[in-house]
């Protein structure tokens, strides 16, 4: 059935005009080369989806150890730059609008998948216990070095570097992931985070990470092409957050340190909590994104209409329907994904997603 004609509203998002509500949420694909620069179908990949307006890339390192799976970008070097240079230029001429996610594995790595080959980092020496896929196969992520004081304010450098680095290469925004059991996450987790210094043990402290990476990086490149994304209670990465008022407690906590810095928007990947997304709501300056897992087609508008989102993000569905706009205008039915085909190799299940007319 059509969907809510609130989704076809315009609207403005920092410096940027979108014509609709929907965007490309982050999704990585394992196909950048080794080195870091993005593959040769990224390019054709992106502009293929321009149609969605804001494009937020999929999760890119800002340094050597924010690296946390083989073959993703990075965003720190001048070939990152001239790479992504390319992405920002298909997406532009679709008209469209690139954010890129600057993603710090933390402890979610492996050495045998970074430039490296080094011990991963992370808030205080804890394994996140994961099995993590490394070019000889499935591995459990070690034990992480914990960082130091000064090591924290080189990280905090790195996004800062990051931030300016996607901007030189022509993007229009950059997306801080502090979601999904990476680095910044890691801060916010009790469990992962043991510290007695002043990045650890209240919510407080848990919190100030996140938000100077979040005023270095807008102080860079402009708070207005500067977004964030979190996502509370989210057990990936072995990340424990405790009870339900333990999160409502931080995230009402952060986001209020947060929206101070009137940033672009507040991106929350929602397991369903909806008093607590409706109060993040109420904090919130600016725009609010909320991608759900298992969301179904008819459901798209949902948080829109019921003013808990200003944009609904789509990840498998514009994955595998390049012309997801179109098709969901006319009520058209979507390409099913491959799941074979998600992570790494060529152009297969990534730029030949036939549209409307080849379907």
């Amino acid at each position: 059935m059509p969907l809510s004609s609130t989704l076809w509203q315009p609207f403005a998002l920092g410096r940027v005009e979108l014509p609709h509500r929907l965007a490309l949420a982050p999704m990585t694909r394992n196909r950048a080369n080794p080195d870091g620069t993005p593959g040769e179908f990224a390019a054709e990949y992106y502009g293929q989806r321009a149609s969605l307006g804001l494009l937020i890339s999929e999760g890119t390192q800002p340094s050597e150890d924010g690296q946390g799976y083989f073959n993703t970008p990075g965003i720190y070097t001048p070939a990152h730059v001239e790479g992504w240079r390319k992405i920002a230029e298909a997406v532009h001429a679709g008209d469209g609008h690139l954010f890129i996610q600057l993603m710090h594995a933390g402890r979610m790595s492996h050495p045998d998948n970074t430039p490296h080959h080094r011990q991963p980092v992370a808030p205080s020496a804890i394994s996140a216990e994961q099995d993590t896929f490394t070019p000889t196969g499935p591995q459990k992520t070690p034990v992480p070095r914990e960082l130091s004081s000064d090591d924290i304010q080189t990280v905090i450098a790195e996004f800062r570097h990051a931030a300016a680095s996607a901007i030189a290469a022509g993007a229009d925004g950059v997306e801080i992931h502090g979601a999904n059991g990476y680095l910044l996450h890691q801060f916010l987790s009790p469990n992962a985070n043991h510290r007695h210094d002043v990045y650890g043990n209240s919510i407080e402290n848990r919190s100030r990470f996140v938000v100077e990476v979040a005023r270095a990086v807008a102080e860079e490149i402009g708070a207005d092409r500067t977004g964030i994304r979190i996502s509370p209670a989210f057990p990936l990465g072995g990340i424990d957050e405790g009870d339900t008022e333990a999160v409502r407690a931080q995230y009402r906590h952060l986001v209020g340190e947060l929206a101070p810095l009137n940033l672009a928007y507040l991106h929350i990947h929602h397991l369903g909590d909806d008093e607590l997304l409706r109060s993040l709501r109420e904090i919130w300056p600016t725009a609010v994104l909320v991608v759900r897992y298992g969301r179904e087609r008819d459901d798209i508008a949902a948080d829109i209409d019921a003013d808990l989102a200003d944009i609904a993000p789509l990840g498998r569905f514009a994955l595998a329907n390049p012309d997801v706009v179109d098709r969901l205008r006319s009520d058209a039915p979507f390409n099913d994904v491959d799941p074979a085909t998600l992570y790494g190799g060529g152009a297969s299940g990534y730029t030949d997603y036939p549209a409307m007319a080849t379907a």
